[in-house]
């Protein structure tokens, strides 16, 4: 899944890989892709919640070696 903007969250703890995503989010249009890469264990749950109270689509999550990586769809 190619992602339009990266936002690497690597070593920050909630909140602040929702806080970077949403301003990251704020800067693009609307069907792009911002792909999330964070260590945080918290921020899997974190982007679940995001996703469903501002209405932007999660399209993908998966966990690798310590690193969570979230994919959202701008709204």
């Amino acid at each position: 899944m190619n992602a339009d903007k990266e936002l690497d969250a690597r070593g920050l703890n909630c909140p602040l890989p929702i806080l970077k995503a949403k301003k990251s989010l704020a800067e693009m249009d609307s069907g792009q892709l911002l792909r999330i890469v964070a260590t945080d264990a918290g921020s899997v749950r974190d982007f679940q919640a995001f996703a469903r109270q501002t209405g932007n689509e999660l399209m993908h999550q998966e966990s690798v070696d310590g690193e969570h990586i979230t994919v959202l769809k701008r709204r």
